[in-house]
């Protein structure tokens, strides 16, 4: 087969399988980043090499690896330009002190500890021409860099990005990334001269020199451009040329300078102008490229160089333990030490000690430079490469399990709003809990339904109440632009703003005030969802429907998962048209599901008194009509006479009760159905059942699933009368 077409063939193999392993990793909460890696070692002799040798020879024989190596290597030239582009001064703006004193001993204690630790592997897995010095300082550099665009992404889709664990990690990352590369760019020179020697001494004075070169005449020429890009409005084909051309030149420059060709293409994104408009224009026209097709050939070309089976005995296991051992550690302990001097408690230090130990694709980098100088050899590649994914991979679990989201509330759902105490006169003997529903709005211009009919469920005079829309952003990608704090932060304000727009239009102009809107990011909108009602508790979790791109289930995809796994009452709107809410009707059929429909029509009714309400019992013929009525009846002769008065109970007899329930919906503005087997709504959320309910009802419906039997939805609206809610074990 043709070469080009061989390397045709690896690349669509590699983007192929980087994107389906990344989304697998994505999953289980992991960095797509880590997946990709993971998806490069799967194709080399690891894996692959090792099930089908033939195979792999023939798909990546020896003559294709300097294409996948210059494909790479382009690769990571433009990706770290997007790294230096989005290190934000902004970063370096708060608890810099902190932060200084934090990143240094977190690069001191793991470079330290390396440096020990490289007596004890130096001879043991070093080539036999490399000098112990630039052996010592690719170790050190190993142990001691931080991935800032990983831990960035982790803070972000966190939220963490406005509470001072975030801020302090960002700052300590941003101070750490700078730290790090000088340090390989020292260890690269070294390395290139055998020795410490006057070459090695004259290539970091050259370096230092071409450093102060770009933050003077060339920030100095690239805040022009910047002035021609916000005259222009747009970001042209030929300024972008100019900038890639820029690219390149200072790759080349520090290549012939003697450190490597990422340190040109880093410091050229460094000194560009933060300007806002101008990097996201230029990071989004970039990136794409770079993170979908170069960046995992770059995983690949580093897989194939993995070696798993070189570590065929128990002593080189112990030393890849020992390796990762020291490297969690140092890492750790710099971190964790430095925030307790500065005053930080013990689970924001131990927080922090482990957000610092990502290292992803930054410390994959520093291996593969090392690898390319002969500096390390491909056993201790490897070792490295499983440091790298081990560290990474821990890094949310264990930020998880040391500084869950319960204990950081308010960085997941802002602090109730107060609500003024001549809204709502609450007698001074009684405490009236606030009664709250959390709305998961997917896309404000189209849900201004979902929100009315949220007022009208929680908005009374008689207890307090608030509704939180809650609008998640969801990040696409795991190291794009997207993912930094700054471009999260626009997002949010965006997305804000819409919302806030939303709420404007709502009726009547009173019910405003109570609505309070929630921004967030996040990968999993049904998981964050439930994460938050399982956090705060809200009485009523109201979902909107929209139908799943890969199903024609009307509860099925992400709000057939709300429903499954929200640990509180939900409710479903099908929204089909209509701006009035007066006329109710809730078919009964005596469960739990119907019973939360019945209590939220109760509520309906109580807090507005124009809407009347029909309750529908549909029999078979089998059934004793007395049995169900006389607990129904005892349930409404415990409200208000003004409330008693506005609702109509009525009985039929079909063998078609869906059916039944359509003829009816036709004279009312809201369908109230639980998720009854009767109606054909609750094997729907298993993806079985058609949803007929769902399709030919005539008005708007909402469908409810009970959680808990324990909920008060309409106890406090009757505090002058002894109450219960109704409760069944069906």
């Amino acid at each position: 087969m043709h070469t080009v077409i061989l390397v045709l063939v690896e690349v669509l193999i590699v983007i192929g399988l980087s994107r389906l392993v990344g989304l697998g990793f994505k999953a289980i909460k992991q960095p797509l980043v880590i997946g990709e890696i993971f998806a490069g070692i799967m194709l080399g002799p690891s894996l692959f090499g090792l099930i089908a040798p033939g195979l792999a020879h023939s798909l990546f024989p020896p003559e294709t690896m300097p294409y996948l190596n210059v494909l790479s290597q382009i690769g990571l030239i433009f990706f770290m330009f997007l790294i230096g582009l989005e290190l934000n001064p902004k970063y370096l703006s708060g608890n810099l002190k902190t932060a200084i004193l934090i990143s240094n001993l977190s690069i001191i204690v793991p470079f330290a500890s390396a440096f020990v630790l490289s007596f004890v592997l130096y001879p043991l897995v070093s080539s036999n021409h490399v000098n112990f010095v630039p052996f010592a300082l690719f170790l050190g550099a190993a142990m001691s860099i931080t991935a800032f665009p990983v831990l960035a992404r982790i803070i972000t889709e966190n939220n963490l990005q406005g509470t001072r664990l975030g801020t302090l990690a960002l700052t300590c990352a941003a101070v750490d990334d700078v730290t790090a590369w000088c340090i390989l760019a020292v260890a690269i020179a070294v390395a290139r001269h055998g020795s410490i020697d006057g070459q090695a001494i004259l290539t970091i004075i050259e370096s230092i020199a071409y450093i102060g070169f770009m933050f003077t005449i060339g920030r100095w020429f690239l805040q022009r451009l910047s002035k021609h890009h916000r005259r222009a409005g747009r970001l042209s084909q030929f300024v972008l040329a100019v900038i890639y051309m820029g690219v390149v030149s200072s790759a080349l420059i520090t290549e012939f300078i003697g450190i490597h060709l990422i340190f040109g293409a880093f410091l050229l994104g460094a000194v560009m102008p933060k300007d806002e408009e101008l990097v996201r224009e230029l990071a989004i026209k970039t990136e794409d490229f770079v993170l979908i097709f170069l960046l995992p050939i770059f995983f690949a070309y580093s897989g194939l160089k993995t070696q798993i089976g070189l570590l065929n005995s128990p002593h080189l296991w112990l030393l890849s333990a020992l390796i990762l051992l020291v490297a969690i550690g140092g890492k750790y302990i710099g971190a964790y030490v430095a925030a307790r001097i500065s005053g930080i408690d013990k689970r924001e230090a131990s927080a922090l000690g482990w957000l610092m130990n990502t290292r992803g694709l930054t410390e994959l980098i520093v291996l593969n430079i090392g690898l390319e100088l002969g500096v390390i050899t491909p056993l201790l590649f490897t070792m490295l490469v499983i440091m790298a994914l081990v560290t990474t991979f821990m890094t949310s679990p264990l930020l998880e399990f040391t500084y869950p989201k319960r204990l950081i509330r308010l960085d997941v759902v802002e602090p109730e709003p107060e609500i003024p105490a001549e809204t709502v006169p609450v007698p001074s003997e009684i405490y009236i809990a606030q009664y709250r529903i959390l709305v998961p709005v997917a896309n404000p211009a189209t849900q201004k339904g979902l929100l009315q009919l949220a007022t009208a469920i929680a908005v009374n005079n008689r207890q307090p109440a608030v509704v939180y829309p809650l609008s998640f952003i969801e990040l696409e990608e795991d190291y794009g632009f997207e993912s930094t704090p700054t471009e999260a932060d626009r997002l949010i304000a965006e997305r804000r703003q819409k919302l806030e727009e939303l709420i404007a239009t709502l009726e009547p102009p009173e019910t405003r005030s109570y609505i309070h809107p929630i921004v967030r990011i996040s990968s999993n909108v049904a998981r964050e969802t439930a994460q938050i009602a399982k956090i705060e508790q809200p009485d009523l979790v109201l979902v909107g429907w929209h139908r799943p791109a890969f199903s024609n289930n009307r509860l099925g995809g992400r709000v057939g998962q709300i429903l499954s796994t929200t640990p509180v009452d939900v409710a479903v709107f099908v929204d089909k048209g209509g701006n009035a809410i007066e006329s109710l009707l809730v078919p009964y059929s005596a469960n739990i599901h119907d019973d939360l429909a019945l209590i939220i029509a109760l509520r309906m009714l109580i807090n507005r008194d124009t809407s009347i309400l029909q309750v529908l019992q549909v029999f078979k013929g089998t059934h004793i009509q007395e049995e169900l009525s006389y607990e129904l009846n005892a349930m409404i002769e415990r409200l208000p006479k003004s409330v008693r008065d506005r609702i109509e109970i009525k009985s039929v007899t079909s063998p078609e009760p869906i059916q039944a329930v359509i003829a009816a919906s036709e004279n009312v503005d809201l369908t109230i159905v639980g998720t009854s087997r009767l109606w054909g709504i609750e094997r729907q959320t298993l993806g079985r059942y058609t949803d007929q309910l769902a399709i030919q009802c005539r008005s708007s419906l909402l469908i409810t699933r009970r959680y808990s039997q324990v909920t008060s939805h309409l106890t406090a609206l009757l505090p002058a009368v002894n109450t219960q809610e109704i409760t069944h074990n069906s």
